[in-house]
């Protein structure tokens, strides 16, 4: 048995094909299914059903499969202990976030990070909640951001900052002549909301003062349910509606005119919590705390507490 039959093994569980599990690890088919099969002779055990696609492991595979994890886990663990040891910051860290914190906080901190941490290499994928925790869950992501809510015991999470949500109003709108909102002011009928999936929605949901259901009763002639917020900010403008808006996205907004359009809550302002997530198994933590620390260096200092605010999950 060797460690690169092991890695071998995983490979195939994770994208279900021999074929692509050999191009990932850059070797050829014959040679990955060889070395699976000599393992599983050494074995005297099936580890894959062949007959199925994608691949799936027997029984006796799945208990195979665990034990190959965790020793690949150890592994790994002794280079992270080596790394930290002499103060590297090396290797590889995939991360999942969802588009609504990506749009605007990778922007802020991604550039330095890859300056001062040339050896890192990020992987990025922009993906919804369920889909960040399924991926921790499975191995598939290293660590997500995404706005915090009750998860399971087998992940962890850590607060980066409180982020309060904005109103973006269409022009000449009727609660223009108020200095600030509260969420009394808000009815969901007049709101352009996510696709359902985005976090967002069902924190602007909670905010409003009605629900979903009012707003289908009430039979808009146009819904609009959109993938992104750039999209729902130039409908606003075209004045089919207001949505809300996280409020880092505000350094993006140029126009002057468009930021007369914005209205702050009223106390206490609905936030969002914004944070981290990643598994109890998790070991490069190094790279996570630098990582944290690049983040928060460019959080104004006001979101990182909460002061007077109603956290939205």
């Amino acid at each position: 048995m060797t460690l690169t039959q092991l890695e071998y093994l995983v490979a195939v569980e994770k994208y279900g094909s021999f074929s692509e599990a050999a191009q990932k690890c850059f070797v050829t088919q014959p040679t990955l299914s060889m070395q699976i099969q000599k393992l599983e002779e050494e074995l005297g055990a099936i580890i894959f059903r062949r007959d199925k696609q994608p691949v799936v492991p027997t029984e006796i595979g799945k208990k195979i499969l665990y034990q190959a994890k965790q020793i690949l886990k150890e592994k790994e663990k002794l280079y992270v202990l080596l790394q930290i040891e002499k103060g590297e910051f090396i290797g590889k860290l995939h991360i999942a976030i969802i588009p609504t914190i990506s749009s605007y906080l990778l922007p802020m901190f991604l550039s330095n990070f890859i300056k001062k941490y040339p050896d890192i290499e990020l992987i990025i994928d922009e993906v919804t909640t369920d889909e960040v925790i399924s991926g921790i869950e499975k191995g598939n992501y290293d660590i997500g951001i995404i706005a915090l809510r009750t998860i399971n015991k087998n992940l962890l999470t850590e607060t980066l900052y409180y982020e309060p949500f904005v109103v973006f109003l269409p022009p000449n709108h009727r609660l223009m002549k108020k200095k600030k909102l509260c969420q009394d002011d808000l009815n969901v009928s007049d709101i352009l909301l996510l696709k359902e999936g985005h976090c967002l929605r069902e924190q602007t949901l909670s905010i409003c003062k009605s629900n979903k259901n009012d707003w289908v009763e009430k039979g808009n002639k146009v819904v609009f349910e959109s993938g992104n917020l750039e999209t729902l900010i130039k409908l606003v403008e075209q004045k089919f509606g207001m949505t809300l808006l996280p409020y880092l996205a505000l350094q993006y907004i140029k126009d002057k005119r468009k930021l007369n359009q914005i209205k702050e809550f009223d106390n206490p302002v609905p936030k969002r919590e914004v944070g981290i997530i990643y598994s109890t198994t998790f070991i490069k933590t190094h790279l996570l705390d630098a990582l944290k620390k690049e983040i928060l260096d460019v959080i104004p200092d006001e979101l990182k507490q909460n002061k007077s605010g109603l956290i939205i999950h």
